[in-house]
């Protein structure tokens, strides 16, 4: 365990020069180390307690497992693979069907306890089977389609709940993240989401005080966007506290259900594209070999997902805000992330913290999540762009096309009077089966017809 936590200091404790890079086992200078470390935390920062907030979930909760669980995954992987692991979108838009359903956030929290369980064991799989199974499993075609319906499932919830509580500040919000993300240069482009809650937050304050609140579109009452109530009795240091908008407590155990479990289960599979992208990013950037640690980060993943559901806390994955970071400071030490971890604890153990999160207007959180939303359908066509899918082939395009209309329509497949599938886990089910199905089909044929060619559209 003492050499796992051993990094050899390079280039005498400095920046690395130009051309130059420091590997996961390797570190500059403490003091340089612990400032790589912040600017983890502040690219992970934005994505981390904003989809905590749009599930319904504890945003203090959220930050403070995402450091306690990035350390949980840096030991697991034995600190080959740097990442940092902040809170998932990938259940999202089951926890908005799971809360259209009736159900709390106990239910929420206990079908992703599941699924991360499930996630778990799909890496102890992984770890002795070998990577390879994944892609006969979940070939990149499913994948895509999976991220991308998932993505696109929540335009609703934009369009329904968070866009209709302040559309111009919404809008505001949504071209300056479009803008930063795109136009700022380097490390400023990456967190580019964390400045638009800033841009956001910022724009609703003055709002308020040149033109008075402004009111709710369901009950036409007028009150502030930005309310800091509580402020002053938080504390300023102690353990994440207080009740949830539907009134379970911030920390809770989880309340399970067969029904909601199978909505959040193709997150499942949206968590395994996220990992495994991340290790195989990682090994391109640094010339290692991490096939060895893919099924110890998926395994560290699903088990973390569990830990942190298990108190209330939101599922987590490894975050491409920390891979941007790497990629522009050739920085992959492994010291930096716990770090980062040590800072993200520090900052989930502060009550007043959190009631500034909670007090991020509805339009601001309307402006980013159109962006993010639309950004996480997306992962899925540049998964398909990324493997070369091809769409002239129907073995691609049919079930694949059939399984997002569903699950990004919502579909409803009526089983029982108490049990039914819809949206995304329908649309998941339809896309996975019908594809093996037609696929071992046509196996079959070639099989039969030596003379057969590639079937494609004309």
């Amino acid at each position: 365990m003492s050499g796992m936590f051993s990094w050899k200091v390079v280039y005498d404790g400095k920046t690395p020069p130009p051309g130059k890079a420091v590997g996961p086992h390797e570190r500059m200078s403490w003091g340089r180390t612990a400032g790589i470390g912040i600017q983890h935390v502040v690219a992970m920062f934005g994505a981390t307690f904003v989809f905590p907030v749009v599930m319904g979930l504890d945003p203090n909760l959220a930050i403070l497992f995402s450091g306690i669980c990035t350390m949980l995954f840096l030991v697991i992987v034995k600190n080959w693979v740097p990442s940092y692991l902040g809170t998932s979108a990938a259940f999202v838009g089951a926890v908005a069907a799971i809360r259209g359903q009736g159900g709390d956030s106990a239910d929420v929290t206990g079908a992703i306890l599941v699924a991360g369980l499930v996630l778990l064991a799909i890496g102890i799989g992984v770890h002795f089977a070998g990577p390879g199974m994944l892609k006969k499993v979940l070939p990149p075609a499913v994948t895509g389609a999976v991220v991308m319906l998932i993505g696109f499932n929540l335009a609703p919830v934009v369009a329904g709940i968070y866009w209709p509580q302040d559309q111009w500040v919404a809008l505001a919000t949504a071209a300056f993240l479009m803008l930063g993300a795109v136009l700022l240069p380097g490390f400023w482009a990456r967190i580019a989401v964390f400045l638009a809650l800033v841009f956001g937050f910022l724009l609703s304050w003055v709002l308020d005080m040149l033109s008075g609140g402004i009111a709710d579109p369901e009950t036409g009452e007028i009150a502030d966007r930005v309310n800091f109530s509580g402020i002053g009795d938080a504390a300023w240091f102690g353990l994440p506290s207080g009740t949830l908008a539907d009134g379970v407590s911030a920390v809770h155990g989880p309340s399970f259900s067969l029904t909601f479990t199978l909505l959040v289960l193709p997150g499942v599979i949206a968590l395994i594209a996220e990992n495994t992208g991340h290790v195989r990013g990682i090994a391109d950037m640094t010339g290692a070999d991490l096939d060895p640690y893919m099924g110890r980060a998926l395994g560290a993943d699903g088990f973390a997902t569990a830990l942190a559901s298990s108190f209330g806390g939101s599922p987590t994955t490894t975050y491409a805000e920390n891979m941007g970071v790497m990629s522009a400071t050739r920085i992959y030490s492994t010291a930096a992330y716990w770090f980062a971890a040590g800072f993200a604890i520090i900052l989930g153990l502060c009550p007043k913290f959190g009631v500034i999160i909670n007090a991020i207007p509805g339009g601001v959180l309307g402006g980013v999540t159109v962006v993010l939303y639309g950004m996480i359908g997306l992962i899925g066509a540049k998964i398909w762009v990324d493997n070369g899918v091809n769409f002239g082939n129907p073995v691609n395009m049919v079930p694949l096309a059939a399984g997002l209309v569903a699950g990004i329509g919502d579909v409803t497949l009526k089983i029982t009077d108490d049990f039914q599938l819809s949206g995304i886990a329908f649309g998941t089910l339809l896309l996975v089966v019908m594809y093996h199905l037609v696929k071992g089909k046509e196996k079959s044929l070639e099989n039969t017809d030596d003379d057969k060619t590639d079937p494609t559209f004309t």
